[in-house]
């Protein structure tokens, strides 16, 4: 037998959609929010060689910056006012967080509830204007030492700085509208519409250097066939549960009894979802922003771009740590805190059978998300590297990439997770509204008897 919230699900479709009015405020709002970004990324940073600057990254595409093209929508090519894009708030996101987790003064901050967590936020711009700055400044020293600078010197690199790091942060306020007025997470959606937004032009690529002969027609289909079988296998884990059983005592109130009922506390396979992959694709980002823009073979930079560039050992094994490590860290500090689950089920009433309440239950509960996370931090760690080893022996576009491929479908499916959500909640005020005017019907006809 169907519950009420499973016949409702069953029931969602465009009639229900047409009349939750307040769901599509909330989609046209994110909408229009994205195509600001996306039109913030063709206006450029003033006083660069824009022919010289696409001839730079023509020879650079195949490198770190077709990485950083993909997750800037474009705009670092065409050195674009959100060429920095989101990745330094990512990347003081994680810095904030993993102090939270040493510092004992930002400990006590995440226990103090939403204070608590205004004031990390507050630490965490602050941290994405320092990472921005020192970002920005590095690029535009490199796009003096590469020669793309029309007027170089100090106003130039002043005013690049200032239209950089004003560009991330216009990112991050639009990010946050979105969140809060719209539908989905805005950072998430701001990465998943600049990759989006530059798949046709991949494609094009792709089927151009099949025409041309670079690349024979049993590789163009085999990749093909490789990105339908990674979404595939993305959708199918990013869907699986572990369900934990959980017991609700029975209790007497008067003459009748209560509770005795069962259910389950289902944790994902990957309860960190993409997160991880995007933290480990920031912080490797970092470095290699600016020594991609460095002058070539001088100076420690140099030994980024050798040992850390795309296609190099030390890259996909710095790459696969970072991804575990943040697979563990972020599930056990956001996702899914064992402590707090455990507090609340004992709260609830509830217990799992055979394990007492409270630190016994934090105990199991760790135990078995630890197990979950390695399946998942290993799913996560083949799905960005198996099609990265591929993509770098063939020379294919980034966008056929694991990385690219999980965050589309993730955050897809986390945004239409969140409009079914909206419509259900608009179908329940839908019935209770119905309820209120019969009750009032009635008491209008028992009035007239």
């Amino acid at each position: 037998m169907a519950s009420a919230a499973e016949q409702m699900a069953a029931n969602l479709n465009w009639g229900a959609f047409g009349k939750a009015k307040e769901l599509q405020q909330r989609i046209l709002f994110a909408l229009g929010l994205l195509i600001v970004y996306r039109v913030g990324t063709f206006i450029p940073v003033p006083g660069i060689d824009t022919i010289e600057l696409s001839r730079f990254f023509d020879q650079a595409s195949q490198g770190i910056g077709g990485m950083l093209n993909m997750f800037t929508g474009g705009a670092i090519s065409r050195m674009a006012i959100f060429a920095l894009g989101i990745m330094p708030y990512i990347s003081a996101s994680i810095i904030v967080q993993l102090m939270a987790a040493m510092v004992p003064q930002l400990e006590q901050l995440k226990k103090e509830g939403e204070q608590g967590r205004k004031k990390l936020n507050q630490y965490t711009r602050y941290g994405t204007v320092l990472l921005a700055t020192f970002q920005a400044y590095g690029i535009a020293v490199g796009l003096e030492s590469q020669g793309l600078a029309l007027d170089p010197g100090w106003y130039f690199r002043a005013s690049t700085v200032i239209t950089l790091v004003g560009g991330t942060m216009f990112l991050l306020w639009l990010g946050e509208q979105i969140t809060q007025r719209g539908i989905g997470n805005g950072v998430s959606l701001i990465i998943f519409v600049g990759i989006i937004a530059e798949l046709p032009a991949a494609l094009a690529q792709f089927f151009a250097s099949g025409r041309s002969g670079q690349l024979s027609p049993a590789v163009i289909v085999g990749v093909l066939v490789m990105a339908v079988g990674v979404i595939t296998f993305i959708v199918f884990v990013e869907r699986a549960l572990r369900k934990i059983h959980i017991q609700y005592p029975r209790r007497q109130v008067g003459q009748k009894m209560y509770g005795g009922e069962s259910s389950n506390l289902p944790i994902k396979l990957n309860p960190a979802g993409v997160i991880p992959m995007i933290f480990a694709s920031s912080l490797l980002l970092l470095p290699t922003t600016v020594a991609t823009f460095s002058t070539p073979g001088t100076g420690p930079l140099s030994y980024v771009q050798a040992y850390l560039g795309r296609g190099q050992p030390l890259y996909y094994l710095v790459f696969v740590a970072l991804i575990v490590f943040f697979a563990y860290f972020y599930t056990a500090n956001v996702s899914f805190k064992s402590e707090d689950v455990a507090d609340n089920l004992k709260k609830q009433g509830g217990f799992v059978p055979g394990i007492r309440p409270g630190q016994r239950t934090v105990d199991y509960l760790d135990y078995v998300v630890s197990r979950i996370l390695v399946v998942g931090s290993a799913y996560l760690a083949a799905v960005a590297l198996l099609p990265e080893l591929l993509i770098s022996q063939l020379a294919i576009p980034f966008y056929f990439g694991g990385t690219s491929l999980l965050i589309v479908v993730s955050v897809t499916m986390d945004t239409i997770t969140q409009v079914q959500s909206h419509m259900l909640a608009h179908q329940y005020e839908g019935l209770i509204e119905k309820s209120r005017l019969r009750s009032k019907g009635r008491k209008k006809t028992k009035a007239r008897k």
